[in-house]
């Protein structure tokens, strides 16, 4: 019950709100847009700068969690190419099904680690998102570069798309202030704060309002798999893996709440803009973030049980 309250419930909210406003508020387009580039380059960069920051970082054994996150992510490649050549699944419906599987929604997974560990869980996340972008990333547009469409053919450069990505940024600057101990106080960090108070909310109405549910009967199959991979066998891989190699605590939280929310609903954009099958994209990811509010909390259920074993 507690957990319902303080994050299921929320979550739910909030979506629902971003669709109602994306369907039916007499919002343009570009707005939605304008507040997605302020809540990706401006909100959670903010919010990552100040929580790490503000952590103690020698709670976060840093290779383990390198190991935990990275492991269970080619795992589930392997699995998903596997099943690929048995079904025949080539081309960018393929690069659909790899983004489904591994992309991450930073946005659900910062509200869930909020309620469950407050500033400390932000924190925690955030580094544990500072492994698991720029990896996914490379996955996803490895995908999409050998098997998409080519329908945009200036193919991002790996380097500098990881460098430029706000989050990674907003972690490294955290990640400094941090190590050199630079108080984070007076008018900076008055205005840092209020930056990223608006992060987790703005976030979250975006996923709501980005939710699309235009399914085929031939898709059911594709959807399926990548609910499967992303919201059940990521999420196992990631419990297993950090506990054998003896995560606890908050940290042990970050590694299964990041393996275990939905794809980004960026993912479609990305799919767009490299030949992926974006229609597809946009149900797995709709289906996912619906089906996630139910997979998470069994996730954290298990993490529980597993815990105070």
């Amino acid at each position: 019950m507690p957990l319902a309250v303080t994050a299921i419930l929320p979550v739910v909210l909030l979506l629902v709100i971003g669709w109602a406003l994306r369907h039916r508020a007499p919002l343009d387009p570009s707005f939605w847009r304008g507040l997605e580039w302020m809540s990706y380059r401006v909100f959670t960069p903010a919010l990552f700068v100040t929580s790490i920051g503000r952590a103690d970082l020698g709670i976060v054994p840093i290779v383990p969690l390198v190991v935990a996150l990275t492991a269970p992510v080619l795992v589930v490649l392997g699995i998903l190419f596997g099943a690929a050549a048995l079904l025949r699944i080539t081309g960018a419906r393929l690069t659909s099904l790899v983004q489904g599987s591994v992309r991450v929604n930073t946005y659900l997974g910062l509200m869930f680690a909020t309620a469950l560990h407050g500033e400390e869980g932000i924190a925690t996340y955030a580094i544990a998102s500072a492994v698991m972008v720029p990896l996914v990333n490379v996955v996803c547009v490895s995908a999409l570069a050998r098997w998409g469409d080519g329908v945009d053919d200036r193919r991002p450069h790996f380097g500098r798309e990881l460098a430029s990505n706000p989050l990674i940024q907003g972690c490294l600057i955290g990640i400094l202030v941090n190590v050199t101990r630079i108080p984070l106080e007076g008018p900076i960090a008055t205005v840092l704060d209020l930056l990223a108070a608006p992060a987790l909310v703005t976030g979250t109405l975006i996923a709501g309002a980005a939710l699309t549910f235009a399914l085929r009967r031939q898709d059911l199959l594709d959807i399926g798999i990548a609910v499967l991979l992303k919201l059940i066998v990521l999420p196992a891989l990631a419990v297993t893996a950090a506990v054998l190699l003896g995560i606890d605590g908050v940290v042990l939280a970050a590694v299964v709440l990041i393996a275990a929310v939905p794809t980004a609903p960026s993912a479609y954009v990305l799919a767009r803009r490299m030949g992926g099958d974006h229609r597809l994209m946009a149900s797995i990811t709709g289906v996912q973030t619906v089906m996630a509010l139910l997979t998470v909390p069994l996730a954290l259920a298990v993490l529980d049980v597993v815990t105070t074993r």
